[in-house]
């Protein structure tokens, strides 16, 4: 099976270029002036092709909440938006922490056959934060890192434990930072919006004091500690200090919280119910100028799909979090567009460096010899988010029935076309 792109914008973290691209099989014969027939050919004028994006936080709820989202409708979601690899979280049911449930993601994974999905198993039994989880042998059956995300691990003798096991085996900590006696069952950010509201709130110190615990845990033991979904100004200080210091830290941002600012809370309306949760414009400036700085590794969507009775009933009640894998293209290239960062950074953010942070050293890069997982996408097209749209099993996002800019057009994996909008 061959495929000839004709005409392309190509995008990659360091530099752009103009030329065709043909894939052969599942990889990238060759990029320039491309005059070679082939199985099919794809005109790209006006439209770029970047890397298959790779998303370090999903949650695609299989096994064991499937009337969310499954692996399959996940993969589907995930390939609207241009994902072509994703790591799901282990807060499933029964949990992630064992190579049986690992090893059963990626077979189903593979039978659906539209994205390289990597586990993200355990760091504890249950996701309790008492006992390790079968790190090691999760790690044998594919996990490709750990986390208790949904939950922190408050117990700090168990996290240094835990750090230097997965250490021990060449896997990363993601780090859920909350503290969650602080947190205290908050359902907002703590601040003007909590007191008008009378909505209970997070204090943006709850997720900094996890953080600044496990930059000191990884100076402790040396582990890579992969920071998800920061969203304070602290933070990102904190982060700073860690890497200046040269310890094994990277951090993620989700794109609502670059997007959206607590003021949304105002309407009551779940959907923009999240943790961590929408922080203040000082926080969302902070995040921006942490892009430019080089701060930030890079962009994950922390997609979490909720039924919708989950979320229609009174917000202290309604579950946390929002669907992201078909919006993470738009909101991202609002900040090309708002001159936060340019169309490479967008690359490196979204398919780069994750792959750089994963190991993964046949992603990331359109080149000749890598795999050829791409996204071709028209970064000036206007539409309405709506349920026509929407790939995800559930529809719990903020930016549905809003007008976007910049969408997916075509996801080709392996060589394979596995969605066209």
């Amino acid at each position: 099976m061959s495929l000839l792109l004709k005409n392309c914008e190509i995008i990659n973290f360091d530099k752009t270029i103009k030329a065709d691209i043909l894939i052969v099989d599942d990889r990238i014969k060759s990029i320039g002036s491309i005059s070679e027939k082939a199985d099919r050919t794809i005109d790209c004028t006006g439209k770029i092709v970047v890397p298959g994006l790779i998303d370090m936080h999903v949650h695609f709820r299989d096994p064991g909440f499937e009337y969310k989202e499954d692996i399959e409708s996940g993969s589907r979601a995930a390939v609207a938006g241009g994902v072509t690899t994703s790591l799901p979280m282990a807060n499933t049911k029964p949990v992630n922490d064992n190579a049986y449930i690992t090893t059963y993601m990626i077979d189903k994974a593979k039978k659906v056959g539209l994205i390289d999905l990597y586990p993200v198993g355990a760091i504890t039994k249950g996701l309790e934060g008492l006992e390790l989880a079968e790190i090691g042998e999760m790690k044998a059956a594919g996990a490709i890192a750990f986390s208790d995300d949904g939950k922190p691990v408050m117990n700090s003798e168990v996290m240094r434990r835990a750090a230097e096991y997965i250490n021990g085996v060449g896997g990363i900590v993601l780090s859920h930072s909350e503290d969650i006696n602080l947190a205290a069952k908050g359902a907002i950010n703590d601040g003007k919006i909590s007191t008008i509201t009378g909505l209970k709130g997070i204090p943006a110190e709850a997720e900094e004091i996890i953080i600044a615990r496990d930059i000191l845990i990884s100076k402790l033991t040396g582990a890579h500690f992969h920071f998800c979904h920061v969203s304070t100004k602290g933070s990102l200080e904190l982060i700073r200090f860690a890497k200046e210091k040269g310890y094994r830290v990277t951090c993620e941002v989700a794109p609502h919280h670059f997007s959206l600012t607590e003021d949304e809370l105002l309407s009551y309306d779940t959907n923009y119910k999240m943790n961590p949760p929408l922080r203040t414009k000082e926080d969302v400036d902070a995040i921006k100028k942490a892009f430019k700085d080089g701060l930030i590794d890079c962009i994950a969507t922390d997609h979490a799909p909720h039924h919708r009775d989950e979320k229609f009933v009174e917000f202290d009640l309604a579950a946390f979090g929002i669907i992201g894998l078909q919006t993470l293209i738009p909101l991202t290239l609002k900040l090309v567009e708002e001159e936060v960062i340019t169309l490479n950074d967008f690359v490196k953010y979204t398919s780069y460096n994750p792959a750089k942070i994963l190991g993964l050293a046949d992603k990331g890069l359109v080149a000749e010899g890598k795999i050829a997982d791409l996204a071709i996408i028209d970064k000036d097209k206007e539409y309405i988010f709506d349920e026509n749209l929407n790939r995800s099993k559930s529809s719990n996002s903020p930016f549905i029935g809003k007008k976007l800019k910049g969408i997916n057009c075509i996801t080709i994996k392996s060589g394979k076309i596995v969605y066209e909008l």
